[in-house]
């Protein structure tokens, strides 16, 4: 059987931007058989590809390859023009597209996990994130970390990303005197005080980091330790010291999250005072910008403006490259600023031990569940609108994008991915192929949930380790032009030589890369 490719061409950037869009950029909507099938108007032209691509495509040019994971230069060397970890070239080579894995793995690199055999390990399991948490370490050990991960993915092709975890400004233990931890029986009395101590700290003793902790808690509160790993009641306040009974015994470990709890209630007012992003958390910012991380999980995120304000940061900070967002769900203020944080944030990452500690328990596990759907209901939400739209208000053949305003035309890559989604789930499709510079499609394809899996192509060593954390999603990196036809042909011949695709298997292909197009 002959191979099939369906091409989906997106708007330009600067159909996503405020800038005006060349009047030469058009989508031409034809084909009343699709469009009955699939309920609304779909841009798109047809090519069938059967055999290997001719002989006169020109040569390969060299990919991309970069020193620090940062930025690239291009090499002479055409042998491996595209970048596949080997793991998942041997999985496709084996059990083919199907058997690819959707959900992605987040791995927090500790002490035993930080050296070069165990990273590839966790790497080889199928870590697609590596996290580092700016609770615990020095800058020093965590540059030792991220740079340990760039060059596991430029000697072994992975494209394990780099999430920085901030700190927050949450009430919290101290460092334990330099101890790794410590053990609380039943009964026993410790001190937590807001005085510095010279190490080694007094026995049973636990510094902690808010000057107003002893005047706000009161004899008769229940202190948790970590969620609840440990529980103390207070049981006398002496100056800037507060003498607590361990009720429900537990280890103790560094820089451990602290929540007062008074009949059967949070108190939360002074955490509610207490900025998101401390300085601290900006020094550690500045830091993440400097190693190139990809990702930065903001810690007890309490409404869309931190979000936006930090974007604002890593924009004018981060000229060259970008650095996602992902707000961490994990107190009460947040619940209450769900959505809004959820449109603002590049990702959610729900932390349920925090969480717990500030919710019952027994709602941790339907918060967990309500994070994903209120995402993907955001989404929905805007696909249901653009597609009203198409219906009221396009319904003829020929859609100036100059006459959409400039708000609206950013949401046209979304229905374009949302059609090619239901047509690969329709026409059950092998896989999605999406040509991508910025990521911008292949996050918003992702979004989807299509049945088969993403392929998605990119010229940058950056967004290649974004995208690993995409849902569904294989990243690869090889150069490529303008040209999609090239682009196909080029892919197919790479992808085949390598056993990952066969003649026959039928491919949905999406480009957000041209300036201006028209589609027939």
């Amino acid at each position: 059987m002959a191979g099939q490719v369906v091409h989906l061409l997106s708007p330009t950037a600067a159909a996503r931007s405020n800038s005006p869009i060349p009047v030469s950029a058009r989508l031409t909507l034809r084909g009343p058989l699709l469009r009955q099938r699939l309920g609304f108007p779909l841009p798109r032209i047809c090519c069938a590809v059967s055999q290997p691509p001719p002989s006169d495509i020109g040569p390969v040019p060299a990919v991309l390859s970069s020193s620090n994971g940062i930025g690239g230069t291009v090499v002479a060397s055409a042998a491996s023009v595209i970048d596949v970890d080997a793991v998942t070239e041997a999985e496709l080579k084996e059990n083919g597209f199907r058997s690819t894995r959707r959900t992605k793995l987040v791995c927090t690199i500790g002490p035993a996990t930080c050296g070069a055999e165990q990273l590839e390990a966790l790497a080889v399991g199928g870590m697609n994130v590596a996290r580092v948490n700016m609770c615990h370490g020095t800058h020093e050990w965590h540059r030792q970390v991220i740079r340990q991960v760039r060059r596991l993915n430029e000697e072994k092709g992975f494209a394990v990303a780099v999430m920085m975890d901030t700190e927050g400004s949450e009430i919290h233990m101290g460092d334990l005197g330099g101890i790794s931890s410590a053990k609380a029986e039943d009964g026993e009395i410790w001190t937590f005080s807001v005085r510095a101590f010279n190490s080694p700290l007094p026995e049973r003793t636990i510094n902690v980091n808010y000057d107003g902790f002893a005047e706000d808690v009161r004899v008769g509160d229940e202190l948790l330790v970590d969620g609840g790993m440990v529980r103390f009641e207070v049981v006398e306040k002496i100056g800037p010291d507060v003498k607590c009974r361990c009720t429900d015994p537990g280890l103790l470990l560094p820089r451990a999250n602290l929540t007062v709890w008074r009949d059967g209630s949070l108190v939360r007012e002074r955490n509610a005072m207490l900025p998101t992003i401390s300085s601290k958390d900006w020094l550690d910012i500045d830091f993440g910008i400097a190693e190139g991380v990809d990702f930065i999980a903001v810690s007890f995120v309490k409404s869309a403006e931190v979000i936006n304000h930090l974007k604002s940061y890593l924009a004018a900070h981060c000229r060259d490259r970008e650095i996602s967002v992902i707000a961490k769900i994990e107190s009460f203020d947040c619940l209450k600023n769900l959505e809004e944080i959820i449109l603002a944030s590049d990702g959610a990452m729900v932390a349920r031990g925090d969480l717990g500690a500030q919710i019952p328990l027994e709602q941790v596990p339907s918060v967990q569940q309500k994070v994903p759907e209120k995402a993907l209901a955001v989404l929905r939400s805007v696909s249901l609108r653009i597609e009203r739209w198409w219906r009221e208000e396009k319904l003829h053949e020929i859609v100036e994008l100059p006459d959409v305003s400039s708000s609206f035309t950013g949401k046209i890559s979304e229905e374009i991915c949302n059609s090619a989604a239901k047509m690969a789930n329709n026409l059950g499709v092998d896989a999605l192929f999406v040509f991508t510079k910025t990521g911008h499609m292949a996050s918003l394809l992702s979004c989807c949930r299509p049945d088969c899996p993403i392929f998605a192509f990119t010229t940058s060593t950056s967004v290649r380790r974004r995208l690993n954390l995409q849902w569904g999603l294989i990243p690869f990196r090889l150069s490529f032009s303008g040209d999609m036809e090239s682009n196909l042909n080029r892919t197919f011949s790479l992808l085949k030589q390598r056993g990952m695709i066969q003649s026959g298997d039928l491919i949905i292909a999406l480009s957000d890369m041209l300036q201006s197009i028209q589609v027939m």
